[in-house]
């Protein structure tokens, strides 16, 4: 009977907040909203101590100047991308050539996701199995959502890429060595780009502390 592989601790796996635009559709920088009594910012940091993970990256642009503080106080590692304005990928090129060497894997989260639960990441390191899976990716009743765990093995492929066809491309490269994991977390599927997908998610925040 072969032995089921053993689970990972979370030291050693990375994460990587992307917090670099200009938040031009929301016209307020995103990273600074408020929401349940602290910035998306601080969503995002907590998150990943909740869950864990102890080495976090944030990279940093537009207004890097206001969150290098929070970072720092967060214990965070901010590297600011200067091409920001080139878009995300740019952004996403600065991050994972910034990480930790020596991890197993990281997650990636941009900071308008902010209402991802820290089970559904220790859900994503008890399902990474090294060796055979390049991409642990969060499902929501059958739809993909953030922040997938992608192996480090990957990072030199990613540092090149040109970005065209979006993160859904990126992670088609290695769909075959992709798990889809299962999680009850809605949170998942939800970012802010409007004004009405931040109140929504405000009034979500708000009947989950109810509940």
């Amino acid at each position: 009977m072969t032995p089921a592989p053993r689970e990972i601790a979370p030291a050693a796996f990375s994460a990587l907040i992307l917090a670099a635009g200009r938040s031009t559709r929301l016209e307020e920088f995103k990273p600074l909203l408020p929401l349940g009594g602290e910035t998306l910012f601080e969503r995002a940091i907590r998150l990943f101590r909740e869950a864990g993970i102890a080495d976090v990256t944030a990279v940093l642009g537009h207004r890097a100047e206001s969150l290098i503080p929070l970072a720092e106080r967060g214990g965070v590692r901010p590297v600011v991308n200067a091409r920001y304005d080139e878009g995300m990928f740019s952004s996403l090129r600065t991050g994972v050539l910034a990480l930790e060497q020596g991890r197993r894997g990281f997650f990636l989260l941009p900071v308008d996701i902010p209402l991802v639960r820290p089970e559904t990441l220790r859900a994503l390191m008890a399902a990474f199995r090294e060796g055979t899976t390049d991409v642990c990716r969060p499902c929501f009743r059958g739809r993909y959502g953030h922040p997938p765990l992608i192996a480090a093995e990957l990072i030199p492929a990613i540092a090149g890429f040109d970005g065209a066809g979006g993160l859904r491309a990126l992670l088609g490269r290695w769909q075959g060595r992709t798990a889809a994991v299962d999680v009850a977390d809605p949170g998942i599927l939800l970012d802010v780009d409007t004004r009405d997908d931040y109140e929504r998610l405000r009034m979500t925040l708000a009947g989950d502390s109810e509940g």
